[in-house]
């Protein structure tokens, strides 16, 4: 099993553009971990609001790149000088003994990898939605990619894949498991504050992650239809707590129905790109 140091350096990096409404709660969680050797890095895709003056308040690099989140995650990765890499996004807000838990567990467990599960909050009824749609997925390892990571696996596997916007964490994270990297699923709970969300901004989210699905299928043979296996086995698996909210079941499942939509219209959006 691998050794640890209590007072290992971890690296969080938060890619962010425009995130006035939630970064500055995301960065002071990073701020109050109970672990004693974080260092945060921000890497802010030229921001017009005050993301970028909040951003440099807080954390201890803030820097510029982009064009898209992977190139942004990559950035803090080279600028990293921890042992153990974390992103976040830059709307969600970590508990104080998340790094300290995380550590843990990949000590017990010998695992390079640690995932940590996620509850949406927010305001509004599809906002409620999303997160019975996350709490379905709470108890399936499967379904949640690694946030907390070797620095020395990221850089030696070229950290995030540059076609990709949406699927790069899952790619990641199967690109992991085929050189048997362990990952194991941390016990503490991130909040994901998606703020009120609508019909219109889940569908174009969705149809611009789709955009990616084609780079994602091409390097992982039949891995999308394996993830949506999954997430129906999570539905099945948990359809007491589905039964005791039946009309936020209901608009779950439509919600996820349309987001299938969005995503086939994305993807045929990408091949066509990469077929120019």
């Amino acid at each position: 099993m691998t050794q640890f140091d209590d007072d290992a350096l971890v690296s969080v990096v938060v890619p962010t553009r425009n995130n006035e409404r939630t970064i500055e709660a995301c960065l002071t969680s990073v701020r109050r971990q109970t672990h004693p050797a974080v260092e945060l890095i921000v890497v802010d895709n030229s921001s017009d609001d005050t993301t970028w003056s909040v951003a440099q308040r807080l954390a201890d690099q803030v820097v510029l790149a982009g064009p898209e989140r992977s190139a942004q995650r990559n950035k803090g990765i080279e600028l990293a000088r921890g042992e153990w890499v974390l992103w976040l996004d830059s709307d969600m807000v970590l508990p104080p003994d998340t790094i300290a838990q995380a550590l843990s567990t990949a000590e017990r467990t010998g695992a390079l990898g640690i995932a940590l599960p996620e509850r949406t909050i927010g305001t509004g009824f599809w906002t409620s939605c999303r997160a019975l749609e996350r709490q379905c997925y709470l108890d399936d390892p499967l379904l949640h990619n690694p946030r907390l990571i070797r620095r020395e696996i990221l850089v030696g596997d070229g950290g995030f894949a540059l076609s990709m916007s949406g699927p790069e964490d899952a790619d990641l994270r199967l690109r992991m498991r085929a050189t048997g990297a362990p990952i194991e699923l941390g016990s503490v709970l991130v909040d994901h504050d998606e703020g009120r969300l609508t019909v219109r901004s889940v569908m174009e989210k969705r149809y611009y992650y789709g955009r990616s699905l084609p780079a994602f299928a091409d390097r992982h043979d039949g891995a999308v239809a394996q993830q949506g296996r999954a997430v129906i086995r999570s539905y099945v698996r948990n359809r007491r707590l589905l039964a005791r909210q039946p009309i936020t079941a209901v608009g779950m499942l439509g919600l996820r129905g349309m987001e299938a939509v969005a995503y086939v219209l994305g993807s045929r959006r990408g091949r066509r790109d990469a077929a120019r």
